[in-house]
């Protein structure tokens, strides 16, 4: 029942007001009536000594028995709210003008007595009620006959039993219910207002929670977002709060798309990892089978020819795995580049050379052309290497004898532009989304040519490490260009 915050709020509240109405009922009642008996304490301060003096009861220096009955007897009838008693010096009561039968004490104690004849002493001031043992009321006292020569004092009780009747019954009094009432209202009022209060501040704090509830069950693929409307000018905790819940949330729903992906893409690495790996394996495994089997019937040429395919197979076996293990630290970059300055156009000039071979053997012209006052570039020149490797090995294989792969390098704003543009066929418009795929290549270029489709996807892994990217244009018989930027170096 008491599960939501809002609901132990309210509980929490109802106490609090209801401790808050009895603690006020209590400390109001006991304050109205500390308040009113010092008023009736300090009004009638002067009573007994007032007494004495109005009601002659002293002559000659002596106290008048007779004065004093017929003073018990009027103010018996008189003024029925106080209570007069004559007490001894000693505290002991010689006559009074209470009910007999009700007073219950034979002494009272004279330790309030003489605190109140101290013109110090501070009220209320109580003294003891002869009529219980236990009881203490305000009262006024006088030493009798007088205070030179006193005898024994006037005691009178300024709250007797017909005052105490009459305070029972004023407490049921329409005024005392009307009090009471407008009370409990007053309370009742505040509860409600903080209810309501209460309910207004959880609202969000529900909303918030059925956004989190809905996040989990969704299997925490669809997020319900909490900030449905522009935030507030001025926030508060719960608003900022749900703001930190959408972007999280947000970016959960990111993350496990990404992991998906990411487990698509393992998927995917592996059939085709599996794939390529087979055929090599199986040519491998069948000829060296073939070479065991059939070792004392095999001519030396035969042998040759079985040997050469046997190479090729594992060559392209270990440039695979090479190739494989290569891209893997790319992507999980821990092969971050070392950046340094250099000269752009050397390493060119010596990657150009070191394939001037291979496109002899091509017969593909393969030349640079370079811009003048080229400034360094900050880059890893190992990986920017690779690229180069990469992209001219890629287009003398494309190019058809008689092309021409060039290798232009010019200055653009703060960055040095590296191009390997050649003459071959060229790439369909349908496939240039997907070179850069891991083992794709294009429908028309999958004869066995020594590449595992791994080349342009590990040279755009590394051109993103340095911040640029790998630009490609390609149209079927005009040739395709590769393009990248290189960074500046800026002496400090």
């Amino acid at each position: 029942m008491f599960r939501t915050l809002y609901a132990k709020l309210a509980l929490g509240l109802v106490v609090l007001i209801a401790a808050m109405g009895l603690v006020y009922a209590l400390v109001s009642f006991s304050a109205t009536r500390h308040y009113l008996a010092e008023v009736n304490q300090q009004l009638n301060r002067d009573l007994a000594r007032n007494l004495v003096a109005d009601r002659d009861l002293v002559a000659e220096g002596r106290l008048n028995e007779l004065a004093l009955k017929s003073m018990f007897h009027d103010y018996m009838l008189i003024n029925p709210s106080i209570e007069i008693y004559l007490l001894d010096l000693d505290g002991r009561i010689l006559s009074y003008s209470a009910d007999p039968g009700k007073v219950k004490r034979k002494h009272v104690s004279l330790k309030p007595i003489d605190a109140f004849l101290d013109d110090s002493a501070s009220f209320p001031l109580l003294g003891d009620d002869p009529r219980s043992h236990d009881r203490r009321k305000v009262f006024s006292v006088t030493p009798v006959p007088s205070a030179e020569s006193p005898q024994g004092y006037l005691y009178v009780v300024l709250r007797g039993e017909m005052y105490d009747f009459v305070d029972e019954f004023a407490e049921g009094s329409y005024f005392a219910r009307l009090s009471a009432w407008a009370v409990a209202a007053t309370l009742a009022f505040g509860l409600l207002a903080g209810l309501i209060v209460f309910r207004l501040l959880t609202r969000r704090l529900q909303r918030l929670t059925a956004a989190m509830d809905n996040f989990r069950l969704s299997d925490f693929s669809e997020p319900a977002y909490f900030q449905k409307k522009p935030a507030l000018a001025a926030p508060d905790e719960v608003d900022r709060l749900g703001v930190t819940f959408d972007q999280m949330a947000g970016r959960i729903v990111e993350q496990i798309q990404e992991l998906k992906q990411q487990d698509s893409l393992r998927r995917d690495l592996v059939a085709q990892v599996s794939h390529d790996l087979r055929t090599p394996l199986a040519a491998l495994h069948g000829y060296l089978e073939t070479l065991k089997l059939k070792e004392g019937t095999l001519t030396a040429e035969q042998r040759a020819d079985y040997f050469a395919i046997v190479l090729r197979q594992s060559e392209y076996l270990t440039r695979l795995v090479g190739e494989l293990f290569e891209l893997a630290k790319l992507e999980a970059q821990e092969a971050s580049p070392q950046r340094e300055p250099f000269s752009l156009p050397e390493l060119v000039q010596d990657v150009v050379q070191k394939f001037q071979l291979k496109a002899g053997e091509c017969e593909v012209e393969l030349a640079m052309e370079l811009d003048a006052d080229l400034p360094l570039v900050c880059a890893d020149i190992a990986l920017v290497e690779r690229v180069l490797d990469n992209l001219i090995d890629n287009a003398l294989t494309h190019t058809p004898p008689g092309g021409t792969v060039r290798v232009p390098v010019r200055r653009d704003a703060e960055q040095v532009i590296l191009c390997v543009a050649d003459t071959g066929s060229g790439i369909p418009e349908g496939d240039l989304p997907r070179i850069f795929d891991r083992f794709y290549r294009v429908a028309d270029q999958q004869s066995g040519n020594g590449h595992a489709g791994l080349g342009l996807a590990i040279a755009r892994r590394i051109v993103e490490l340095h911040g640029s990217e790998l630009d490609v244009r390609s149209r079927p018989g005009e040739g395709t260009t590769f393009a990248f930027g290189l960074p500046v170096w800026n002496a400090p």
